[in-house]
């Protein structure tokens, strides 16, 4: 009789783990979201899905907008110093100096429209302009012409570059988590 009991009390705290890890409370906090005004004005100005913005920095930065790699890069998107000031002279960002790249609303900003400008580059895919992100435009277009890559998502294993590779099956996961968890969030 104890080890129905037992049974019986182990299977409903299981239970209850289960339900309470399927709600949306567990989820947002699994995957929070910071910085969302920023985001979603940017994600509004440079007509770029708020969903792959957020996935790519927390894949980037992890949401911390001090953050320096040792390559360099800087902030919540992760922007190397001189591909900003190539986005800040390009997109005529007004009054924008290198030194606030730390500063969350400019690095989204910055950030956004990199991504805007690549997915138009790639005439809007995706996995392409992730790939572009994160390997730089000219790697991408090297890998298409030379057939290393398709460009697929289907074929992301045949990225060249580790890093590269791993960094799009990231951001395309965590795009899809944030869209499952904030689809109505962001409208």
């Amino acid at each position: 009789m104890r080890r129905k009991r037992r049974a019986a009390v182990l299977l409903l705290l299981l239970l209850g783990v289960f339900l309470l890890i399927n709600t949306p409370f567990i989820w947002k906090w699994m995957y929070p979201v910071k910085y969302q005004p920023e985001i979603k004005l940017a994600a509004e100005r440079f007509n770029v899905d708020p969903m792959l913005i957020l996935a790519v920095i927390r894949t980037e930065s992890a949401f911390e907008p001090k953050r320096v790699s040792k390559k360099g890069a800087v902030g919540l998107m992760q922007l190397m110093p001189d591909t900003a000031n190539w986005i800040i002279k390009q997109a005529k960002f007004q009054g924008l100096a290198m030194e606030y790249l730390d500063d969350p609303k400019v690095n989204i900003d910055i950030g956004t429209w990199y991504l805007s400008y690549l997915l138009k580059q790639f005439d809007g895919d995706k996995v392409l302009a992730l790939a572009a992100y994160n390997a730089g435009p000219g790697s991408v277009n090297k890998w298409l012409t030379q057939e290393i890559w398709d460009g697929s998502r289907e074929r992301v294993e045949d990225i060249p570059y580790g890093e590269t590779r791993h960094y799009v099956q990231r951001v395309l996961y965590y795009q899809e988590k944030y869209q499952k968890i904030y689809h109505n969030d962001f409208k």
